[in-house]
């Protein structure tokens, strides 16, 4: 077994990961950024090391400064979490040329299933059939509006080294092929370090099917059930549920062998995830995962096997200790993603900010896996995931209940999240009855009303004389306290309470023709020039805040006379960007 592991990752997932580590026996090694250098996952690993920087390029995928912190370290094994190095084949690549293990598939894997072309390709020869879709890259967008004319419309441009639903636009017509051709690219390079995109068929109304499988070194590779991922906004998941409900025994089983043939027909060992569209009886295979997912918890409740020590022992040689006939599912699991979003009624607006309260419900078959505390900040330069809140029950019916309980219990201030529309999705009829779709949030589910406001705490702050902190010394992190005058403490608050009303106070209102941002981001296209017409509602910018692109609109009709931004601009939650007279 391993001695020290290195996770290539930050927040809940690099917290997971070290718990498995800690229960192990096996030492840590937390990397982190600027904005990072408290973060929770620091504190609780064995030693740190700095990485620099504060956008995930200038930290966390600087191929470099990683690669130097494993040696520095002496890690003989790295665990990539998800998101960032985890489907990297050149990653994996260069951790095993430095002689540490890569906790995870081997390189050809990620290269064969990382490219969702070569990955359906790869699943066709194993006879596990795809939605019809083409196995060629974008590069003009001719090619779109001959798949849809052949087809028909919506078509999903996705990126074809990613997923997750980043870099993922559904076309409608031949109108919004330019535009989402560019912000797809846009997305995947920001979030995956390339751009390159296909399309498929989008289905109608399907559901959002996974198996879960887990492979080793000696030939043996078994599935651990499924999951149901379809409650979903913005192709990106908010509630998963094992097993997936309401679908015949013998298919949920054919999914399932279908999954371990495509895992063995690209030699395939650790976790991973094969993933299917399901519609009207029928299965397509859409993707697959090369990497631990966010929702392995809800298959840990029903199965009982700890997936990330699964990863580890895997990855140090062992052999599976079970086999497909000692897999059994037992009982219902639900996982909540608790996001730093206002559901905003349905706009979903991502909300960073500092976290000032955070009280976790409990209870029997209550599971919380966070990356954060009270005090900790949610930064827009990273994804904007809290936590997931997962429950067990007997049955559904009774996971739902407890799902409901526990979210009434989760209390969380300071941003905004989105447990209001999480209680309206388990509440709403069509869940219970299992009715729902992957468009079902979008398209059917009433948010009117639904929002969440940061709650903002009182500026007193106690009589507090000790201060924790860091040092650094050649990179590597120390925590040091520090004893200071209850004055010094309190000196910081006026300055707080400044810069919050300056904060709140930005911006226009409804109508105003001054358009403000809600939330902080990055600017990344302007849509609009001075002396253009807009109508209420056009969008006028293009807005990046935690790795997803929103459209700032135009707040009433009439003529642009400023534009107070430009493309690569940081701004805050209020910040006015385009004035309309």
């Amino acid at each position: 077994m391993f001695n020290k592991v290195l996770i290539a990752n930050r927040g809940e997932i690099a917290v997971r990961v070290i718990r498995a580590c800690r229960e192990m026996g096996i030492d840590t090694v937390a990397v982190y950024s600027d904005l990072d250098r408290e973060a929770l996952h620091v504190r609780m690993a064995d030693e740190a090391y700095a990485l620099g920087g504060q956008t995930a390029a200038e930290s966390y995928i600087n191929t470099a400064v990683i690669l130097d912190v494993i040696e520095r370290s002496g890690a003989d094994a790295v665990h990539p979490g998800y998101g960032f190095f985890s489907e990297n084949a050149d990653f994996a690549r260069a951790v095993t040329a430095m002689g540490v293990a890569f906790i995870g598939p081997h390189p050809e894997a990620i290269e064969v299933m990382g490219d969702k072309i070569s990955a359906r390709q790869a699943a066709e020869r194993v006879n596990v059939d795809g939605v019809p879709g083409t196995t060629d890259l974008i590069t003009d967008p001719a090619q779109v509006q001959a798949f849809g004319d052949e087809y028909g419309y919506p078509v999903a441009i996705k990126a074809a080294y990613g997923g997750g639903g980043r870099g993922m636009k559904v076309v409608g017509g031949p109108d919004e092929i330019g535009d989402a051709i560019e912000s797809a690219q846009r997305e995947a390079l920001a979030y995956f370090g390339r751009d390159e995109i296909y399309m498929e068929r989008y289905l109608t109304k399907p559901r959002h099917i996974e198996v879960q499988v887990m492979a080793d070194n000696h030939g043996n590779c078994v599935y651990l059930g499924t999951r149901d991922c379809s409650a979903q906004r913005r192709h990106q998941k908010l509630i998963e549920e094992a097993p997936a409900p309401g679908i015949p025994p013998e298919i949920l089983a054919a999914m399932g062998e279908a999954a371990v043939a495509v895992a063995k027909g690209c030699d395939y060992v650790n976790a991973g995830t094969v993933e299917f569209l399901y519609e009207d009886g029928e299965f397509f295979y859409l993707e697959m995962n090369t990497r631990l997912q966010v929702e392995h918890p809800a298959t840990e409740l029903v199965t009982s096997i700890d997936l990330v020590e699964m990863q580890l022992r895997v990855a140090a040689g062992e052999p599976l200790p079970f086999t497909q006939d000692d897999i059994h599912i037992d009982g219902h699991a639900i996982e909540i993603r608790i996001n730093a979003e206002d559901p905003a009624e349905g706009a979903f607006r991502p909300s960073p900010g500092p976290i000032t309260k955070l009280d976790l419900p409990n209870g029997f078959g209550t599971r919380f896996d966070g990356g954060y505390a009270a005090g900790d900040e949610i930064s827009q330069y990273y994804d904007n995931l809290i936590g997931k809140l997962i429950v067990w029950g007997r049955d559904r019916d009774v996971a739902i209940a407890r799902a409901i309980r526990a979210l009434e219990e989760l209390t969380i201030e300071g941003v905004a999240t989105t447990i209001p529309a999480d209680l309206a999705i388990l509440r709403h009829a069509d869940f219970t009855a299992i009715e729902h779709s992957t468009k079902w949030v979008e398209e059917t589910l009433d948010l009117s009303g639904v929002s969440s406001a940061p709650v903002v705490p009182d500026d007193d702050e106690g009589d507090l004389v000790r201060k924790d902190t860091t040092v650094e010394v050649n990179g590597r992190r120390f925590r040091v306290s520090a004893w200071v005058p209850e004055s010094g403490m309190a000196a910081a608050t006026p300055a707080k309470r400044k810069k919050r009303e300056a904060r709140g106070g930005a911006g226009g209102g409804a109508g105003s023709g001054k358009v403000a941002v809600p939330m902080q981001g990055t600017i990344v296209k302007i849509l609009v020039e001075v002396g253009a017409e807009v109508a209420a509602g056009q969008p006028v910018v293009v807005l990046e805040a935690m790795k997803m692109e929103n459209n700032i609109a135009a707040d009433k009709d009439g003529t642009i006379s400023e534009i107070k931004v430009s493309v690569g601009d940081t701004v805050g939650a209020g910040d006015v960007v385009v004035v309309i007279s």
